[in-house]
């Protein structure tokens, strides 16, 4: 435990931040299922959406510094190579 005030004041603000993280990254997870279980469905409709929606999810991510850009550009590119197995364009 901080005994210094601003030490103390660093490890509330960093919990708070941690569980906003955790909670942001486990909403990125279940966009991906989603997408995940249209492409399983083969729904060329659900997929695109699923896809713009996770990519979107993905750039939010990135511009709040949760994920890095990169991994956020892997990311997407996977997912569109699946939704394109489907037929997209």
């Amino acid at each position: 435990m901080a005994n210094i005030k601003g030490a103390m004041k660093r490890d509330r603000q960093s919990a708070k931040r941690h569980a906003g993280n955790v909670a942001a990254k486990t909403a990125l997870k279940t966009e991906r299922r989603k997408l995940f279980a249209a492409v399983e469905s083969k729904n060329q409709e659900l997929g695109l959406k699923e896809c713009r929606a996770y990519s979107s999810m993905l750039d939010k991510l990135v511009k709040r510094g949760i994920i890095t850009r990169n991994t956020a550009i892997r990311r997407k590119a996977r997912a569109t190579a699946r939704v394109r197995k489907l037929g997209v364009k």
